[in-house]
């Protein structure tokens, strides 16, 4: 990686501005799910066990008016990451000022402050204003004026140009730096990307066609074979002339989904059969059909012979990226498709195999198979936008070595 890391900052005595991505459920004043957190500590350790004073910047939720503030606090983040790292952690209730200012100035070697949540700028008097989410240049040179170096942890807003991350970076120069796991996601998705040990294969599901066409593109270039699932499938089979019934279908890209098979060829690879039913709702009647779909009767999941068809093609992989659900995850009477890839991938020891996006990665941990893949990503729309080819503005913005 020819970008800054972590280890090639000076540490002992400085100010370390860290943007790490805590953007976790809270509910109650209380975290629901720390993952988020777990996945920063180790950067945050070695800098505080190298001397440094960690100063960490995340957003939490949307921030769109004064009233959303008081539920998007950070305060009950500060008090589990405290928990984490067994050690107090200061946290200041502002994003600019004397009183974050003073809390700076007051802070010793090792200790671990975290500021209010980033977005709250994003709200000034009342109005929306966006100076975090548009990345104001003031606000971005301020940040980075409260400290020596910078450290970029949080690769799940690598693709969004905020002030947290691009403006305090660009402020930096020769002194911003990626973190362990932003080092890792840059490893694992660009090398899967641009330097994949093959047969390479991609597994790409959801519900819309829309939202993966310039990574199915980008992919076509470079993967052995792009399994199709999810929602999107039945776009595809329109696009083929297969009777779709009520399935989910979006008839503004049937001719882009045309241009992608016949670009494609044999390297695309949908589902033989589907669990259809007959109504959207987990109790609803289902059956499995092979080819057409009939009329009052939409496709909710892949098939057994298309879970045996997909395992086929992935059985002899050595590198797998996977984004996105097979079927109708949320309904427990959908999920069995996107489980049985899952716990498949588990089985893949000779292969590196990353997962990325919400329901996949639900649905490897509900497996217990997480820890047999080789990377789980924490950014969905920014590994997404790193399968599309795409420049991640918060990565661009890295100092380079």
């Amino acid at each position: 990686m020819a970008k800054l890391t972590v280890e090639d900052l000076p540490l002992e005595g400085q100010k370390v501005l860290m943007r790490v991505d805590f953007n976790v459920p809270i509910k109650d004043g209380v975290v629901g799910d720390d993952n988020r957190i777990v996945a920063a500590l180790t950067t945050i350790k070695y800098v505080i066990d190298h001397g440094g004073r960690a100063i960490l910047f995340s957003h939490l939720g949307r921030v769109k008016k004064e009233e959303d503030k008081p539920g998007l606090s950070m305060r009950p983040v500060a008090e589990r990451l405290s928990n984490l790292l067994n050690k107090p952690v200061t946290f200041v209730p502002v994003t600019e000022g004397k009183q974050l200012e003073d809390a700076i100035d007051n802070m010793k070697n090792g200790d671990v402050l975290l500021v209010q949540n980033t977005r709250y700028e994003d709200v000034k008097d009342g109005e929306y204003v966006k100076r975090e989410s548009g990345n104001d240049p003031e606000l971005g040179k301020y940040w980075a004026s409260l400290g020596d170096v910078f450290v970029n942890d949080a690769f799940g807003t690598a693709h969004r140009k905020h002030a947290s991350n691009v403006g305090i970076a660009t402020n930096k120069p020769g002194k911003a730096a990626a973190g362990y796991l932003m080092e890792k996601e840059i490893k694992f998705l660009g090398d899967a990307v641009d330097n994949p040990e093959r047969p390479f294969v991609a597994i790409l599901g959801g519900a819309k066609v829309s939202d993966k066409i310039g990574v199915i593109d980008n992919l076509l270039d470079k993967a052995d074979k792009i399994i199709i699932g999810g929602g999107m499938a039945y776009t595809f089979y329109a696009a083929k002339g297969i009777k779709v019934g009520n399935s989910l279908v979006e008839k503004d890209k049937i001719d882009v989904a045309k241009q992608i098979l016949d670009k494609a060829g044999d390297k695309l690879v949908l589902p033989i059969d589907n669990v259809v039913a007959d109504k959207f709702n987990n109790d609803a009647d289902t059956k499995v059909v092979e080819g057409d779909i009939d009329d009052g009767w939409m496709a909710l999941d892949i098939g057994p012979k298309s879970v045996e068809e997909f395992e086929n093609v992935l059985k002899d992989a050595k590198t797998v990226v996977w984004n996105g659900p097979m079927g109708v995850f949320e309904m427990p009477n959908f999920a069995k498709g996107t489980l049985e890839i899952g716990k498949f991938l588990g089985t893949l020891t000779d292969a590196t195999t990353i997962v990325g996006g919400g329901d996949s990665t639900a649905a490897v941990k509900e497996l217990g198979v997480a820890d047999k893949l080789t990377h789980i990503s924490t950014g969905g729309g920014a590994s997404l936008t790193y399968l599309e080819g795409k420049t991640l503005p918060g990565i661009a913005a890295i100092s380079e070595k």
